[in-house]
């Protein structure tokens, strides 16, 4: 059974959301197409196996942490773009109080890390 952490080098955030969708669509169809007593007529709209079901979470779980990874390089871009700490807030959902604190804390472990 996979573990996020044993999927971190095997797929990069654009191969996990291709294998997420192919196996969250597959899920999708088969509810859809027919009941769990039924065997369906394409053996690509088959029930998720129970390793499919736990790779399915998995996925997600990388996913959301791989799309976190350069947060923080996107608030310096958006920052050397020119956008406020209010606009900066606005797009992650948060305060520009919140936005600017997490940023900092960021810097701070970054300086902390080279000092290593």
């Amino acid at each position: 059974m996979p573990a996020p952490d044993d999927l971190e080098y095997e797929y990069t955030l654009l191969t996990a959301v291709a294998r997420y969708d192919i196996l969250r669509t597959r899920d999708a169809l088969a509810s859809a197409s027919s009941s769990p007593d039924e065997t369906p007529l394409d053996p690509g709209l088959a029930p998720l196996s129970k390793e499919e079901a736990l790779e399915l979470l998995a996925l997600g779980e990388l996913i959301a942490r791989k799309a976190t990874y350069g947060r923080q390089l996107d608030v310096r871009t958006a920052r050397k773009a020119g956008a406020s700490w209010a606009q900066i807030g606005q797009s992650l959902g948060c305060t520009k109080q919140s936005a600017w604190e997490t940023h900092a804390k960021w810097l701070d472990e970054q300086v902390w890390t080279q000092q290593q």
